[in-house]
């Protein structure tokens, strides 16, 4: 007896999309979201540690991340904003958007690395104690915070990919005239039982409930 392979039909193909995108769409706001917030905080914690030695004896530094680098701070914030941007974008717009919430992510881990084993605030804070511009921190030590703040800016890069690969299956902020100010044609009508009927829809830029 012959096997028989079955051949996805495009109703079916349509309804995967849509899973795809609703799945993807989940997991990249929970990422961009929960990243963004981790590398906020990790960069208001403390990274580093150590003494200063001045006259009468020694006593203790600290240093935030925010002291070391501002960087994952500000890629923390631009990344969220990306996130929220790419839903007023369309086509090569929300490509653009999708690579700078991906490279804002990248950043963020670049920046908080090399932050993790940076001494030059402490240095700072040092040679400020000390009046000695050429004093530098002893016993420096660095805690897990910047590793939290690589985490979050994972988070965001794992959100920008998400973003790149499946963005077009997202819905769009919809408007009533496209950019020339010519009116939208009239939608097509959606069948609310069709899942891609839908998906389709909102891709569009239209609402599908017809309100």
């Amino acid at each position: 007896m012959d096997d028989v392979t079955a051949v996805p039909t495009p109703r079916s193909e349509a309804a995967g999309s849509a899973r795809s995108g609703r799945l993807s769409l989940a997991v990249a706001l929970l990422c961009g979201a929960l990243g963004a917030s981790v590398a906020l905080i990790a960069t208001r914690q403390q990274w580093s540690q150590g003494t200063a030695t001045v006259a009468g004896g020694t006593f203790p530094l600290t240093a935030k991340g925010s002291d070391v680098t501002g960087v994952p701070a500000a890629l923390a914030v631009v990344g969220l904003a990306a996130m929220v941007a790419v839903f007023a974008v369309r086509r090569a717009g929300r490509l653009a958007v999708a690579a700078l919430l991906a490279l804002s992510g990248a950043g963020t881990v670049a920046a908080a690395l090399f932050g993790a084993s940076d001494r030059g605030a402490l240095d700072e804070k040092a040679a400020q104690a000390s009046g000695d511009t050429s004093a530098t921190v002893d016993a420096l030590s660095h805690t897990a915070w910047p590793y939290v703040a690589v985490a979050g800016g994972v988070l965001l890069l794992l959100a920008g990919l998400l973003a790149l690969r499946y963005g077009r299956l997202w819905p769009a902020m919809s408007g009533r005239y496209e950019r020339d100010g010519a009116p939208r044609r009239r939608p097509a009508r959606v069948d609310p039982d069709r899942p891609e009927d839908l998906w389709k829809a909102l891709d569009r830029g239209e609402d599908p409930t017809g309100a």
